[in-house]
């Protein structure tokens, strides 16, 4: 590897990772198209969609893991929610990361496409923020927190994301949980639904090992620089910032995948 691919590798895991941790989210939503394009721009080796998305989930279990420390005693980690959705998203995203073995490289895009695409929609729609003061007794489905946690899994799983993406507006919008405790609870829920993942690109054959360790060593710095600077964020200003980027990387996918 070169100096000027270690940089670059290095600057895409820091970046990403440090908006990750500042919206709650394991990053493979930003990271996955910057992997995809940015090398390539520089003159760079470009990666498959294959080697992305394993790159991507071996990353975003570290990412979620150092992001995680910063909340840890902030009253908002729900352990019946990380519990609901937790055990179900780790079944979806093995079951999902090892299925990606079977589909093309384009197959791989047009999920991913269509995850963010979901997401977008779901970020921009009507909803109300929930009062929560750490301590608060939180009420919400959990059968169907599960459902969508095993669905979101198994769709994550196939482009090495871990679905916090996904899960962001799903606890946002269809469960209603507090933004404070969504972005909170989706680095647990997250961090678990790597270990599938990571498994599953491991098994088969997905990671390039040499790119993943610069960016875990990114992760493992800006994860939890971004988690502290979005715990002193307006919560507004934080799902915007989410929504406008998940919708600049569908459309851009898009017009790849059509064009």
């Amino acid at each position: 590897m070169s100096v000027s691919f270690i940089v670059v590798i290095f600057l895409i895991g820091f970046i990403g990772s440090f908006i990750s941790g500042m919206i709650g989210i394991g990053g493979s939503i930003i990271k996955y198209p910057m992997l995809l394009y940015i090398p390539a721009l520089f003159g760079l080796t470009a990666f498959t969609a294959h080697e992305v998305s394993g790159i991507s989930a071996i990353q975003v279990f570290f990412a979620t893991i150092s992001g995680l420390f910063a909340y840890k005693n902030t009253g908002y980690l729900n352990k019946r929610l990380i519990t609901y959705m937790g055990s179900a998203i780790l079944v979806g995203s093995l079951i999902g990361s090892y299925g990606s073995r079977f589909l093309s490289e384009s197959g791989v895009n047009i999920v991913y496409a269509i995850l963010a695409t979901i997401a977008v929609i779901m970020m921009f729609s009507p909803k109300k923020e929930v009062p929560f003061t750490p301590g608060d007794t939180l009420q919400f489905n959990g059968p169907l927190a599960a459902i969508l946690a095993l669905i979101t899994g198994t769709a994550a799983g196939i482009v090495g994301a871990a679905g916090a993406f996904i899960l962001v507006p799903i606890m946002l919008v269809v469960l209603k949980i507090p933004t404070r405790v969504t972005i909170a609870t989706s680095l647990a829920v997250t961090f678990i639904s790597s270990i599938g993942a990571t498994v599953g690109k491991m098994m088969t054959g997905q990671v390039l090992y040499g790119p993943a360790i610069i960016m875990i060593i990114a992760s493992l710095i800006a994860a939890p620089i971004g988690a502290k600077v979005g715990q002193k964020m307006n919560v507004k200003v934080l799902q915007w910032i989410l929504a406008v980027l998940i919708l600049a990387t569908a459309i851009k996918i898009w017009v790849d995948i059509l064009w």
